[in-house]
């Protein structure tokens, strides 16, 4: 398949090199960004195999994509989180299939029978997932892309509503992620998830004025 999986990546040294792998393994080339990571992501991921492109400071998942979309070259782009558990080279086949097939202008990856916390949070906004298809062309024309920090998913939904896109939802059997709470710590991490749902608050209801 003509695709590049494209992964934002900030701070994700313990879990990025084997979502890299699995990507190789499908055959597919990857492109990190690494969005002013503080520790060794960079070097993960051009260990694992990976194109990375290294962004001086923080500019959130939105700026990361910006940037890493301009060093692909194929037709197709498959977006994955950095810090996904039990991904295997057949769910990033299941996202692309249905657009190389022309059957849907954007896949969303759903986790299902990964873990009891990610499952939930999925089945409840299964909009906010970052595991998508697409193609490369379309994500660049995403108005805004660089500029969303928190709300890209949602940024990314809204868009494929308004240009009336075909949307498949796709399940993801045993993948997860680790939670911010993991990585962060309990205080830390909760208000990182904080901070993003009022980000992704603020953009919705700006959205509906």
């Amino acid at each position: 398949m003509e695709a590049t999986v494209l992964i934002p990546a900030y701070n994700e040294e313990a879990t990025l090199a084997q979502v890299v792998r699995v990507a190789k393994e499908a055959g597919l080339p990857v492109v990190v960004a690494d969005d002013g990571s503080q520790d060794r992501t960079a070097q993960v991921a051009e260990g694992a195999g990976a194109l990375v492109v290294r962004l001086p400071q923080n500019q959130g998942k939105g700026g990361a994509i910006a940037a890493g979309l301009k060093r692909v070259a194929t037709p197709l782009v498959l977006l994955l989180d950095a810090d996904l558990l039990g991904l295997q080279p057949e769910h990033l086949q299941a996202l692309l299939e249905p657009v190389v097939r022309g059957e849907a202008e954007m896949t969303v990856g759903v986790f299902q029978g990964g873990r009891l916390s990610t499952d939930l949070a999925m089945r409840l906004t299964p909009f906010l997932s970052g595991q998508r298809a697409l193609r490369t062309e379309a994500l660049r024309g995403v108005p805004g892309l660089a500029g969303a920090r928190y709300d890209l998913e949602l940024l990314l939904t809204r868009h494929a509503k308004r240009q009336g896109w075909r949307v498949r939802y796709l399940p993801l059997p045993g993948v997860s992620q680790v939670m911010k709470e993991e990585k962060r710590g309990l205080l830390p991490g909760l208000w990182h998830r904080l901070r993003m749902y009022r980000e992704i608050l603020r953009y919705y209801l700006r959205a509906q004025a």
